[in-house]
This record gives C-alpha cells, structure tokens and sequence, in this order.
C-alpha cells in the first residue's frame, strides 16, 4: 500500500506545472455592519509565492471563493478554546492556519502521517523544509488553499499600523514583535518517546507555555489599554493557537474553513465533487469515523465482501464524516 501511494505521490508531483504566483492576482474586499465584520477573498495573496508544487509540498496553488464573518464586538471568554484549522485571516484575505495535521510516523516514507498515534504534530515552522514553506512562512493544502503559518516577511514591510487581520472570533491580529513576546519556552532535554531526540521545535510537543517568561497569554494575546487583542510574534506559537471568544461559524462549519473550492480547476476536482455530491457512503464508512477527526486513519468491512479497506477520514457533508479508501 506504501508503495501504491509512493507512486501516486511521484505521478502527481511530475504532472502538475510547478507554479509561482504573481501578486497582481489578489481579490480581497471588507464589510463591516453593527454585529460583523466579513472578508471576502479569492484565498490569493497580494505577493509573490514560492513555487508550488515543490520537494515538500505536492499541491498547486488555486483560486478559492473565500467568505469569512466574525463578530465585530467580540467578547472575551474564560476558556481558551483549542482551534484546528484556520484561526483567522490576514487583511489581504489570506488565510492564517499554524497548526498543522501531520504527525511523526516511523512507518511512512516521509516520516510523518497523519496517524497521531505517535503524539508528536509536525510544526509548520519547525518542520518548514519537509512542509514546502514558501519565504513568506506559507504553503498549500490539498485543495489548492495557500496560507499562512507565521507572519510574512512581505507583508510586514508593507504594514501601516500593527494590525495584520482578525481572528475567527472577532478580536484583532497585531504584530508588535519588538514589544510584545511569546511565553512559550523550548522544554529541556530529550523527547522521552520516539522520535526521540532534543526538543528543538520540530513539534509542537517541543514546545511549553510558562506563564510570565513574556509578555502574551497561552493564546498570544494580552489586554491593551483595556482591549483584547492577539499578537503575531516571531517566535512560537507565531500565530495563536487557541482563541478566547465565540469562534464564528463560518471558520467551524465548513472543512476549509469559509472556502468553497472552485469547481473550474480541473477534471478531477470536478469528479470527486460529482462522487461525494451524488453516493452516499456505506454504513460501515461512517461509522469507522465515528469520534474522529478529518484526515484520521481509519478501516471498515466492506459489505458481502471478505476484506477490509484501510483509509482516511473526510467529511463527506456538514454533519457526516466517512472513511475514503486508500487508492
């Protein structure tokens, strides 16, 4: 099966046209009325990328049709809450998604998966040469969305003010990185399981929050003259990974959070929206990804057949998810 996947990993890579976008193609406009604030975007960044696909990164970078509202007067709870995903949006309507879905696998040919049995998630910018970061601390996920892990070196030269954009529950983005700093701190010592080894920031295991050791809470944010914000910082967590306030469902209820594909960007693209739009998965499917999450492993009988199909997990419509098999 490895080797199956190898091949089709290789295939892909050697079609598809490595490309570097130009910045001219950016779409992105703001509303705001008295409960929210809306980006809209074609998920393109107003500057140059890096060129996709790459040695790390297989996909091509593609126009989305992005539509993101959060609330205007966010209010700040007492729950962090853990975001996975995107976590907001940049000003120029990119998307801001640090964390990532990849996990040490010893078994894989890459040296990761995304089986999280080992307990040890890849960081975006820890882990950037086997990720295909781009020089704007960016890449693409598989569905051609291009996005941010860390803060863009292009875009702060182009800042006015602090702001960078908006969390996905309202509050507001700044980058601030000579006034306001993480709290995060490499652990000491080594990694006590496989894949062993110092804690260097590969993963975001390596990683600890110790109150007090900067300026910023678990969420890297802070009280400014009495107002909530979040901080981008240089350091990690680069963006926040959890969020304080009433996260919008524009960011939850979508797999790719306010993004609806475009259906224009080749044959295949349009047949597996044709396959998930119009077969509705075995039983057996849905229910080996009962508690799980998109992009788990998962494996289920198939009906009047003895054999067992080994797959992944993908949301298959906004209140089902269903194992895919592995082709």
């Amino acid at each position: 099966m490895l080797h199956n996947n190898t091949t089709l990993l290789v295939t892909f890579f050697l079609s598809t046209t490595a490309f570097q976008l130009s910045a001219n193609e950016n779409r992105v406009s703001m509303s705001v009325d008295k409960e929210q604030r809306c980006i809209s975007s074609n998920g393109l960044p107003d500057h140059n990328t890096g060129t996709f696909p790459n040695s790390g990164n297989p996909n091509s970078i593609s126009k989305q049709t992005i539509n993101l509202c959060m609330p205007i007067n966010p209010s700040k709870g007492n729950t962090a809450q853990q975001v996975r995903g995107s976590i907001g949006v940049a000003l120029n309507g990119v998307q801001i998604r640090p964390g990532t879905a990849d996990y040490y696998d010893a078994s894989s040919r890459r040296g990761f998966s995304r089986d999280r049995s080992s307990g040890w998630n890849l960081e975006g910018l820890g882990a950037r040469e086997l990720l295909g970061m781009d020089n704007n601390n960016a890449h693409v996920d598989n569905r051609g969305l291009y996005h941010y892990h860390g803060v863009a070196p292009v875009i702060i030269k182009k800042l006015k003010d602090s702001l960078l954009g908006y969390a996905a529950d309202g509050f507001p983005i700044h980058y601030l990185a000579e006034q306001y700093t993480s709290s995060y701190q490499l652990k000491s010592g080594i990694r006590a399981t496989d894949p062993g080894g110092k804690h260097d920031g590969t993963y975001n295991q390596d990683w600890q929050f110790v109150k007090g050791t900067g300026d910023l809470d678990q969420c890297n944010g802070a009280f400014i003259e009495g107002k909530y914000r979040y901080f981008a910082t240089d350091n990690y967590p680069f963006f926040p990974r959890c969020l304080w306030g009433e996260i919008s469902a524009d960011f939850i209820q979508k797999r790719e959070a306010g993004q609806r594909p475009n259906r224009t960007n080749g044959k295949q693209d349009n047949n597996r929206n044709r396959q998930s739009l119009g077969r509705t998965p075995p039983k057996q499917a849905i229910s080996a990804c009962q508690s799980k999450q998109d992009g788990d492993s998962c494996s289920f009988k198939v009906p009047h057949r003895n054999s067992t199909l080994q797959g992944r997990c993908h949301q298959v419509s906004k209140t089902t998810m269903a194992c895919r098999p592995m082709r």
